[in-house]
């Protein structure tokens, strides 16, 4: 661990697209809760390709508030990549992620902290035991959601939890040490294991703005999470086929029966049916293979799934060293 890790006792990860109406809200409330803590801390604000004022209120933002990181993408890389830019650059000896939104408050934190260090754990969630603020229909897709990766995944996953949590260094150097890749951290952290806890909260209301995960964005994760952590899409489609051999050969078997009966009628409609049911499967089945192979495609290629373009941290250092000059001796 570095001096810099060690000096640092939280990092907060806020990762944000186009958050300008809630900023000032965030910035209220996280500022004193941080403060109160009486522990070093820093927080990495992640502009994931902003277009709105979000960098620029940023700036002005950390002229009063010198814990406050910014670290901006080149361009948009979506939620995950921005939390993984967030988790590879923190120093803190803890790690904390919540949304720009306010919905998960910033006052569990210290909560996750306390807990975090009095029972030696590595992993603190999040869990949201009153969703009264979301919509019915928010509340039916994401209980289907839970309810899905907690079968297809495993019962690790916790119920409720998304990706407001606090990790241990431990934990944060375990996720660096995995491949670069499209990642479902609600779905990875639990996979790794470590001892962990939770603490309850009621979800708020969104401070300001528009939600960043439409019913596209979700459907699109619980892809991503199951492909990524299961391997039952492939033998839903083994047993899809199986299916459909079972189906053929009583329908054969029928046929036969007819046949010798003599009560055979020409007619289209049972084969029909049958070259519907048999194409329907086969496409099913090459759709997940596919889904499969892409994945494949994408990890052998090992691009990265973001490129920071700024980090104030690091460009504002530099910057401070070039205008010093050189030494007294050259150097």
């Amino acid at each position: 661990m570095s001096a810099a890790s060690t000096a640092t006792t939280l990092s907060v990860i806020v990762p944000m697209y186009n958050e300008e109406e809630a900023l000032p809200a965030l910035v209220s409330r996280l500022r004193p809760v941080l403060d109160d803590t009486r522990v070093p801390y820093e927080v990495l604000a992640v502009d994931d390709g902003s277009t709105d004022r979000t960098a620029e209120l940023l700036e002005k933002f950390r002229t009063d508030w010198p814990e406050l990181r910014i670290i901006r993408l080149r361009g948009n890389s979506g939620h995950q990549a921005a939390l993984r830019a967030g988790l590879h650059s923190a120093v803190g000896a803890y790690v904390a992620s919540i949304d720009a939104d306010l919905q998960d408050p910033p006052e569990k934190i210290p909560e996750m902290l306390d807990l975090a260090r009095s029972e030696n754990l590595d992993i603190v969630y999040g869990v949201r035991s009153d969703r009264s603020t979301d919509t019915g229909f928010k509340r039916r897709t994401a209980a289907a959601y839970y309810w899905l990766m907690r079968r297809m995944v495993g019962k690790q996953v916790p119920a409720q939890a998304g990706d407001f949590r606090l990790l241990s260094r431990e934990a944060v150097e375990a996720l660096k040490s995995l491949p670069d890749q499209h990642q479902v951290y609600r779905l990875l952290v639990p996979w790794l294991g470590f001892p962990s806890g939770q603490v309850t909260y009621r979800r708020g209301e969104r401070v300001a703005g528009e939600t960043k995960y439409p019913l596209s964005k979700m459907i699109r994760l619980a892809v991503d999470g199951i492909t990524n952590f299961s391997a039952a899409p492939l033998r839903l489609a083994t047993w899809l086929g199986v299916i459909s051999f079972v189906t053929c050969f009583v329908m054969i078997a029928w046929t036969l029966v007819v046949f010798l009966l003599g009560k055979t009628v020409p007619g289209w409609s049972s084969l029909f049916v049958a070259m519907l049911f048999l194409g329907g499967v086969q496409l099913i089945c090459v759709g997940l293979l596919g889904e499969y192979i892409g994945r494949i495609y994408t990890a052998v290629q090992r691009r990265p799934t973001y490129f920071i373009g700024y980090d104030s941290a690091r460009d504002d250092s530099a910057r401070d060293d070039a205008a010093k000059g050189p030494g007294p001796n050259g150097n």
